[in-house]
């Protein structure tokens, strides 16, 4: 299944990227003109992080949002086949201030969110930066697609490390300098040990594992955001979050991380994942001690879902 899936795909790579990008104009009027894809889910997102925006203006960036999803898509089908040439010309960015970090003998972390296209960004990533790089990603149920995206991510030296066995996974690089490139916009999955704070204005769950684990190294941390500069090209921004976490108040990487995630969605709104739920977890007093904002912890149960009109 593997061989058969994987050659499949390989050859639909092979394709011009004109032809490519037809296809991904045509998957795009199907799967949300035709099919509506998760438009209720968009539609709502939109609304509670730009109550401010007439639907008009809501219904603009959802349009321009479906056809980078499906150019992620057709893009990262591209990748099985893309050579070291057609990603430097299509990958840019500010990479000086992560091999600073690395000639001071550091380690770092990067915290991203999922802006597009962070598929291109990973197998860009390795052709201007000296660390070698440590991506999470969580694993995949079907071991076939899961084995396909191991392997295209690690086309040019990328190390996966699954989310759901770090420790383990990162035991043998424990003395080694590296970069631990962390997705940290997902909802956590156990509520319980996650932080909260407000993102757009609404209670929302963040994970706690990447500040705790930079603060207990004291590893530096850098936020990366992405631009799109043309269809297809992509520039990485780089920002210094701290060199010295361990000097920080518990919760501050986390609300720094938020404040930038924030204001590169209103910079960009066309650029981040609309199309799942951010805030699908109920704020409830019971998280009260894990509330880490400035701003106080609400008093009762918000499902932000349940208070914005579509």
């Amino acid at each position: 299944m593997y061989y058969l899936v994987y050659g499949f795909f390989y050859l639909f790579s092979l394709l011009p990227m004109w032809v490519l990008y037809g296809i991904s104009d045509f998957a795009c009027w199907l799967l949300f003109s035709v099919f509506g894809y998760r438009k209720n889910v968009i539609n709502s997102n939109l609304a509670i992080a730009f109550p401010e925006k007439t639907k008009k203006e809501r219904d603009g960036i959802a349009s321009k949002f479906q056809k980078n999803f499906t150019d992620t898509f057709i893009e990262t089908i591209k990748l099985f086949s893309a050579s070291r040439e057609f990603l430097m010309k299509r990958i840019k960015g500010e990479f000086e201030v992560l091999n600073a970090l690395y000639d001071k003998g550091l380690r770092c972390q990067v915290h991203m969110g999922h802006n597009f296209n962070w598929e291109m960004g990973n197998l860009g990533y390795a052709f201007y930066c000296k660390y070698p790089l440590l991506g999470v990603y969580m694993p995949l149920k079907n071991k076939a697609l899961d084995r396909i995206f191991k392997k295209i991510r690690s086309r040019f030296g990328t190390i996966l490390i699954p989310a759901t066995d770090m420790r383990k996974s990162m035991f043998p690089y424990r003395n080694s300098q590296y970069l631990l490139g962390l997705i940290a916009d997902q909802v956590p999955g156990d509520i319980e040990r996650a932080w909260w704070l407000n993102f757009f204005g609404m209670p929302s769950p963040f994970i706690s594992g990447p500040e705790k684990g930079a603060r207990a190294g004291n590893i530096p941390v850098v936020f990366i955001n992405i631009t799109q500069t043309k269809r297809g090209h992509y520039y990485l921004h780089v920002q210094l979050a701290t060199e010295t976490p361990a000097d920080l108040p518990e919760g501050e990487i986390t609300r720094r991380y938020r404040d930038f995630l924030e204001k590169v969605i209103r910079e960009h709104p066309e650029m981040w994942l609309w199309s799942h739920r951010r805030w699908k977890k109920p704020w409830k007093p019971d998280y009260h001690a894990r509330w880490i904002d400035i701003q106080p912890a609400p008093e009762k149960t918000i499902n932000p879902y349940e208070t914005i009109s579509v």
